[in-house]
Formats: C-alpha cells, structure tokens, sequence
C-alpha cells in the first residue's frame, strides 16, 4: 500500500514572474481563469469561501463563481445557509482557485457584501426552471429527516408557482471586494512562485478612483 505521505508530484508546467504577471491583479485572475476555461480543467469556475463564525471557528464549502469585475467576486446562494449565516456577523471571508491541471492556486481575502435585489432576480430568472424551484426546495444548512423532504418540497414549490417561481426573499448574491490577492504556480524542487497583491491605502485617494496595487514576491 501506497503511503499518503509519499505521495509526491513535481510540478514543471509553467512559471509566474513578474515582468510577465499584471500588476492589476484582476487582469491576472482574468488571464488565468479564461486559460483554466480554455483547458476545460474540470469545474473550472468552483471556487472554495471561507467564512468564520461568531465562535471564531473558520469553515469552508465549494460554489461557483457567477461573475467578476472591478468591483469583486460574485456567487449566489441561500442567505440563511451556515456561510450566509456567518457572513451576516463578520463580512470579511477568503476565497481560493485550484486549477490542479495547471499547477495553479489563486486566492483572494477581502470584505462581502450582498449584491443588490435586481441584480439577485436578474441571475436567478436565468436559472433553469429545475434550480430556481430547488432554490424554494432546499432549507439549506438545517437538519431534515431525509431526502423525501426535498423531494416533497419540489413537488409543492413545482405545483405552487408552475413555469414562474419567484426568487426566495432568502435567496441572492454576494459580491467580495477583494483587498488581498495571492497567485501560487507550481514549479520544480518545490522552489513554486508565488505573487501576492495588496490594495495600497492611497487607492482612496488614488485618481479616477483607480486601485493602487502592491505586488511582492513571496516565499514559497
């Protein structure tokens, strides 16, 4: 039998410097995930939030990134699920990308907020009708009896609202506006490269309200 702990990889695909990096991280993220897209790494969009609760203990689940802009990071997801619960106390969270294919980590630390109500309808009338009802369906978080309690809940919300459901007043968006971005590429000898971006404070004061970016290299 295999030991875990000899499990090794090297890790010789491509490198990350900074004369050829952005010193928007955005534009780096954006140049990355579309060539993680163009790759077809499986679950290219999943992404992993991190969120602490009241007690201090952090917990993470995978979601899927529904948008990205100067403005931050977007995902959708039921507002009194465990992550919504927690964000309501402490906005700040973290995010992170593997594409494992690529040899390539990104994440991303800043503040959440929820997107507003007409942005939360306009994504979630472009659902399929089976996820919009499963929006309804689904106490997210919360104990049930069983499967047959979601499945009970689809037939009722199915039957209730037909080809047109509304979207749940405990459902919508969250956009993090990202203040700390780090990108890990893997490289030979474990020596990985490894970028880290930091919103400077003079960003406030920055013209036409550009952000201003520190990019450091770190150790691996």
């Amino acid at each position: 039998m295999t030991s875990i702990a000899d499990l090794r990889k090297s890790y010789e695909r491509a490198e990350l410097n900074e004369d050829a990096s952005h010193t928007n991280p955005l534009l780096q993220f954006e140049k990355w995930l579309k060539e993680a897209i163009s790759s077809e790494v499986p679950e290219s969009n999943a992404m992993t939030v991190a969120t602490v609760a009241s007690n201090l203990r952090p917990s993470t689940r995978v979601v899927l990134i529904k948008g990205y802009d100067e403005n931050g990071i977007t995902w959708f997801t039921n507002y009194d699920s465990r992550k919504g619960q927690e964000l309501a106390g402490n906005p700040f969270a973290a995010l992170q990308f593997h594409w494992v294919e690529l040899e390539r980590v990104v994440r991303i630390e800043g503040v959440v907020e929820r997107v507003s109500a007409q942005e939360s309808d306009e994504y979630f009338h472009s659902r399929p009708l089976d996820s919009r009802i499963g929006a309804w369906a689904s106490p997210q978080s919360q104990v049930i009896s069983g499967r047959g309690v979601l499945v009970a809940n689809a037939v009722k919300y199915g039957a209730q609202f037909l080809l047109h459901p509304p979207r749940p007043p405990h459902w919508g968006g969250y956009r993090l506006k990202p203040d700390h971005w780090q990108f890990w590429q893997g490289r030979k000898s474990r020596l990985h490269d490894r970028l880290r971006y930091t919103l400077s404070p003079a960003s406030d004061s920055a013209q036409g309200n550009e952000p201003v970016w520190i990019r450091e290299r770190l150790a691996p």
